[in-house]
């Protein structure tokens, strides 16, 4: 009988405790929501205007969407005009510019994205090796000056080297008989030419995200690999390659939602008569057919068409990082 009453208060007691569990989450759930209102507002009221900013200028324009599915009429604004579905879509993939542009596209893009990928993770690699602190700063200036020259001056100064007839480099290889000069005319030499001096330009501002990773490693996981003989690339191998393995994963994550994104500003500037087979990509078509054709239904569609395959190449890329390493952005 005592058995019976000490078990029956003991589930009674449980149950209690259960109950005052349950309510004091509950409780805490509110309070730390009020208190983290309280205490984060400032940093809200301090992010507003970026969110307004995003808010108007990108998610807003989302609007203007529904004119790849209309027969755009000026009169009409951005919801008048004959709705046609995907008509304009059909018209793109039966161009005959279809397949050019996604070839030249994807080339020039590809290119710039696994040889921009590589550089910065090679060139952080190499400073972190300096131990002067002020050598070390020094090559950390020189190599993040050219991200601040704008397109303009960069495709100015490509010319000022490759143009045949007054280019320094042109001039000085056609002096010597090694290649043919002509390097702006060439349509096979545009690709290279785009993403070398694209890596040229970004490559050392890209790599201080990984000298930040860099620079949270324990200094005893160095001190202990030389103790057991380990030499430079020993411990670029094992201690600092895979200390920005997570960071470059959600770079490279980061950088496959842009795979068709081909800047427009310095391709059309590239851009001349002879290298047009070549140098003709989906941002540089989408505004000629678009502003300079007023076929704004079917720039629109173009466009996209090819933000839905960003999109689809982001995700992909994200699913597979997060199988393989556990790395994702979302």
């Amino acid at each position: 009988m005592t058995s019976h009453k000490d078990a029956l208060n003991s589930e009674r007691g449980s149950s209690r405790f259960r109950r005052q569990q349950t309510s004091d989450r509950r409780g805490r759930r509110r309070e730390s929501f009020a208190e983290y209102v309280h205490r984060c507002w400032p940093l809200w009221v301090m992010v507003l205007p970026a969110i307004v900013f995003v808010a108007i200028f990108h998610y807003g324009p989302m609007y203007g969407i529904q004119l790849a599915f209309r027969d755009f009429d000026f009169t009409k604004g951005l919801t008048g005009g004959k709705w046609v579905g995907f008509h304009y879509f059909r018209q793109f993939f039966a161009s005959p510019m279809f397949k050019p542009l996604i070839i030249n596209t994807v080339r020039i893009s590809l290119w710039t994205l696994v040889m921009g990928f590589i550089a910065p993770i090679i060139l952080a690699l190499l400073i972190n090796q300096i131990h002067s602190g002020k050598v070390k700063g020094f090559v950390q200036t020189i190599t993040y000056m050219p991200h601040f020259i704008s397109t303009v001056v960069i495709v100015a100064m490509i010319n000022l080297f490759l143009t045949p007839s007054s280019g320094l480099l042109t001039r000085f290889l056609a002096f010597l008989h090694v290649v043919n000069p002509n390097f702006m005319g060439d349509p096979a030499a545009f690709t290279p030419i785009y993403w070398i001096s694209e890596v040229w330009q970004h490559m050392g501002w890209n790599s201080i995200i990984y000298l930040a990773a860099l620079s949270s490693v324990d200094t005893a996981l160095y001190e202990a690999a030389r103790m057991d003989g380990a030499g430079r690339f020993q411990l670029i191998r094992y201690i600092d390659i895979p200390a920005i393995l997570p960071t470059a994963g959600i770079l490279l994550i980061l950088n496959m939602g842009g795979v068709l994104n081909v800047g427009f500003e310095k391709v059309f500037l590239m851009q001349n008569t002879l290298n047009l087979p070549a140098s003709e990509v989906i941002s540089t078509y989408t505004y000629k057919i678009g502003i300079l054709q007023n076929q704004f239904s079917y720039s629109t569609a173009i466009g996209l068409f090819n933000t839905v395959i960003n999109l689809i190449f982001l995700v992909t890329a994200n699913q597979i990082s997060k199988r393989i390493s556990d790395t994702s952005i979302f």
